[in-house]
């Protein structure tokens, strides 16, 4: 049985906590984490070694080694999917959805990488003036924090999170020590190993928890970083660490998202954009198995609308054949924990409260190739909102699995813009419309409430990946209920590793030392 180790200063050792991992489909015990104990010390120092060896590097040079690294995971690439398809119950789509995820990342920050060149640091701006004195300028710069970058990830994309955060760490010359969650840590604990292999990555620059962090949160201190993304209670917990508190260590947290889905009064049921709208709604909701912190949660259909929403997207989600993933004919597989599938029927139970059943009852199933009774398989699940007005657990609770709720409206504007804000803070939220005033009002109703808004229309067809796909040009991260986090965004996503600086003085000196 395979048996997932830490990598603490350049050697594979047992991790910590005695955990269990499963294949979702069977409930085969696949692999453990072995009963060791945290030397955070001895982390921690091989870590800051590693740190200023990359702080010696140009960001061209970081770079190239995100480009090794990008590499070593493509070489792997059937491999991990494989792994994927065993531990995440991922069919081989959702599978490569998050593998060819943190490669291309790791590529992209490597293309970020080689742009900025031979600097080791970032001027912010141009110098400026600062009194009467021709001579007496200032300017700011972003250079790295000298302490460490503690990732921890969740269990939906065991690639994509760690590869997004540790390229942001890295391109900025902060050493990463990576947590995944642990119920479907044999991609990441895979990828650890190839890390490993990887000769231009300096020794302490990434290191790979198996288990539990123990308290290494409380032995961080001003100069380290936290990156967290799971749910808004762990991040609470994550965020209220003693230590965290007391030496204002930077904590970026990604949390619970209501994503929405708004079509416009204008489309037709013949029109390019309501039939991305159908596509990208049922991918949404059905990627992953609805795993996604981007999946659409709440859809805002305009009652004239409603009945053809109601077939249209009934239809794509029959299409749906749920069952053991490692079938070629299954296109969508089981939820990835005994806990998901609990949470997830609790959730149906609760939506149920205010909506009735548009398709997939309350998540019953008969799944192809898998044993009776065993597997953590749901229906996808399509709701709709008895009263939009008076619904509040729809924008109160997310179900983490194939599940949305319609929610019709009277196609205003101001009326579709309420009823999304009230979700209170959202990583991404779309809408679906040819009319640019209506999209002018909902863009900027709507901004203030979200990380990352999608705009479909009619000429956009198949240019786009849909909403649901998060890219590392853009900001990922979303206010209040989401997180208040952000993450990537090209080279903002270096930002909470690199510390603001304004330098004033005489102006001649500035220039020759940041010019």
């Amino acid at each position: 049985m395979k048996k997932l180790k830490s990598y603490i200063k350049g050697r594979f050792i047992d991790g910590t906590g005695k955990d269990s991992l499963c294949n979702p489909a069977t409930e085969e015990t696949i692999a453990e984490v072995g009963g060791g104990s945290l030397d955070v010390s001895s982390l921690l120092s091989a870590a800051h070694a590693g740190g200023a060896a990359l702080r010696t590097l140009s960001f061209a040079a970081r770079g190239e080694i995100l480009r090794a690294l990008s590499k070593r995971i493509f070489a792997a690439r059937d491999e991990l999917i494989g792994l994927a398809i065993a531990n995440g119950g991922n069919t081989r789509g959702d599978a490569k959805f998050d593998i060819d995820g943190a490669s291309g990342t790791l590529a992209a920050y490597a293309e970020l990488g080689k742009s900025m060149g031979d600097r080791t640091f970032v001027v912010d701006g141009d110098s400026v003036q600062l009194t009467r004195s021709v001579r007496f300028f200032g300017r700011h710069i972003l250079v790295p924090r000298e302490g460490v970058a503690v990732h921890i990830n969740a269990f939906n994309f065991p690639a994509w999170n760690l590869a997004e955060k540790a390229a942001c760490a890295l391109l900025a010359g902060v050493p990463v020590i990576s947590k995944p969650a642990t119920a479907t840590a044999l991609v990441a604990g895979r990828i650890a190993e190839l890390f490993a292999e990887e000769s231009s990555l300096p020794q302490g620059a990434f290191s790979f928890l198996a288990g539990s962090v123990a308290d290494l949160l409380s032995h961080l201190g001003g100069q380290d970083v936290v990156a967290f993304t799971g749910s808004a209670a762990t991040g609470e917990t994550v965020r209220k660490t003693a230590a965290l508190l007391t030496h204002s260590v930077h904590v970026n947290v990604e949390a619970d998202s209501l994503n929405a889905a708004v079509l416009g009064p204008d489309l037709d049921r013949s029109s390019e954009a309501y039939l991305l709208f159908i596509a990208d709604l049922a991918r949404e909701m059905t990627q992953k198995t609805g795993q996604k912190c981007t999946a659409t949660r709440r859809v805002l259909i305009p009652d004239s609308l409603a009945e053809a929403v109601r077939e249209d997207v009934s239809e794509k989600l029959a299409a749906i054949k749920v069952g053991n993933p490692a079938l070629e004919e299954v296109t969508m597989g089981p939820l990835a924990t005994r806990q998901q599938l609990d949470d997830v029927r609790a959730g149906i139970q609760r939506l149920a409260e205010e909506t009735r059943s548009i398709f997939g009852g309350r998540g019953e199933v008969t799944p192809i190739g898998a044993e009776k009774g065993r597997g953590f398989f749901v229906s996808p699940v399509l709701l709709e909102a008895t009263d939009s007005a008076r619904a509040r657990v729809v924008h109160e609770l997310e179900v983490f699995g194939p599940v949305a709720t319609l929610l019709p409206y009277s196609g205003d504007a101001k009326v579709a813009a309420d009823l999304v804000r009230r979700g209170q803070g959202s990583l991404v939220s779309s809408v679906y419309s040819d009319d640019r005033e209506f999209l002018k009002q909902m863009v900027f109703a709507l901004a203030p409430y979200h990380g990352r808004l999608f705009l479909g229309s009619s000429k956009l067809g198949g240019h786009s990946v849909g909403p649901g796909t998060v890219l590392p040009q853009l900001v990922h991260g979303g206010p209040g209920r989401a997180g208040g986090g952000e993450e990537l965004g090209g080279a903002r996503g270096l930002h909470p590793y690199l510390q603001r600086t304004a330098i004033s003085g005489d102006r001649p000196i500035l220039d020759a030392l940041f010019d």
